[in-house]
């Protein structure tokens, strides 16, 4: 099954680098929270430490969300581990605490429809998982195009808006802007307002 929006996300297991651990990690495991699942191509590279440096930056706003993230490339959880150890001045994560798995195999990749089969490494991948295991918001870039971890908070905030009131996000939406009911009265109200 191929990863698609709406649809229940593939479930996996895992051999994941967390903090200095390695630990198995089941997608299934983190029902009832969020979860941005991101694919990225390579340890050891350029663009790569900046996204992951990024999302741990940016974890504590992820977890007041109750959202989980997790990172996935082709590489082992020892070469992870590796690359965890180098101080982030040198190109390395210096200390990244989120799980990092290890699909050697590169069956999750392929689940999720991001590997280049050739190449042999995953696109820039990013999927939003609500807490039900569905898959809601999918994003995939090419490989010199880093991801912007802001725009990935703001897509979180806007489903669990969306959960919690029931009403849609318009186009830029942030938090404390008005929202809209997903019908023709509704609308109109809110594009008489704008």
């Amino acid at each position: 099954m191929t990863a698609k929006v709406s649809l229940p996300a593939p479930d996996f297991c895992a051999k994941a680098l967390v903090g200095e651990e390695f630990k198995d990690i089941k997608l299934s495991d983190y029902r009832g929270k969020h979860v941005v699942l991101y694919f990225y191509p390579l340890d050891f590279t350029f663009v790569c430490p900046t996204e992951i440096v990024a999302f741990q930056d940016k974890l504590e706003e992820f977890k007041k969300r109750n959202t989980e993230v997790l990172g996935v490339s082709v590489d082992s959880h020892f070469t992870h581990l590796a690359w965890n150890q180098i101080p982030r001045k040198q190109g390395g994560l210096g200390g990244i605490k989120y799980p990092l798995l290890a699909d050697l195999n590169k069956n999750i990749s392929r689940a999720y429809g991001v590997l280049l089969e050739d190449a042999g490494i995953a696109l820039r991948g990013l999927f939003l998982i609500d807490k039900e295991g569905v898959i809601r918001h999918a994003l995939v870039n090419d490989l010199p195009i880093g991801r912007s971890v802001e725009e990935v908070i703001r897509v979180v905030d806007a489903l669990q808006n969306f959960e919690k009131n029931g009403e849609v996000c318009p186009a830029n939406w942030k938090p404390g802007q008005a929202t809209m009911k997903a019908d023709p009265k509704g609308s109109k109200a809110y594009f008489e307002k704008t």
